[in-house]
């Protein structure tokens, strides 16, 4: 009788010890510090960017959360939580452009999806984030990929604007200058990610 083949491996081993099934991952086995370590070396633009270091997803996340809170004002623990948290999933399966994202399909976006509410139900949120929260993501997220694609990516101002809006009512007359970015190296981001994570009632 042929033996049969091991199943393939899908869990992945965290600095902290923990093993993160990637089927079926568990609140029990996430941890701020692995988010915060793996976020602040996965490289936005696939590293297509200005400068001595890599833009991480960790500083991008700290970028958005400052967007959100300048688009709705001072935002309750749980909301900036959860803005923070918005792409934490990509310290297990990195950063994807959009349009790679589009030809992978749903596979992806199952695995993305289930990994999300297992974060969110460790750092207690609901796994679904609820539709006034994930609409102000998506405009901070927004804002932010403007100005990440015009100052660190190479995008015209004009090309940047059809793909990700533009900053109206954001920044501008008014309202204060768009912040100039400057890639952090790798433990720069990281200790601020993780700075904030606590300064936003995360345990």
């Amino acid at each position: 009788m042929a033996e049969r083949e091991a199943p393939p491996r899908a869990w992945q081993r965290m600095l902290s010890g923990r093993r993160l099934d990637l089927i079926d991952p568990s609140p029990l086995d996430i941890e701020i510090e692995d988010i915060a370590h793996g976020l602040a070396r996965v490289a936005r633009w696939n590293g297509q960017t200005k400068g001595a270091h890599v833009f991480s997803v960790a500083q991008h996340s700290l970028l958005v959360t400052d967007i959100a809170a300048r688009i709705a004002g001072p935002l309750a623990p749980d909301v900036a939580r959860a803005v923070l948290l918005h792409d934490a999933a990509e310290y297990v399966i990195g950063d994807l452009i959009s349009p790679f994202k589009a030809v992978i399909g749903g596979a992806y976006k199952a695995m993305e999806h289930r990994l999300k509410a297992a974060i969110h139900l460790r750092f207690a949120l609901p796994a679904e984030t609820p539709a006034a929260t994930e609409m102000l993501i998506k405009r901070a997220d927004q804002a932010a990929a403007f100005l990440e694609a015009t100052q660190l990516a190479g995008f015209e101002t004009r090309e940047a604007q059809r793909f990700f809006g533009d900053l109206k009512g954001i920044y501008g007359p008014g309202r204060g200058a768009a912040p100039t970015l400057d890639p952090w190296p790798t433990e720069a981001a990281e200790a601020a990610f993780l700075a904030r994570f606590r300064d936003v009632g995360g345990t």
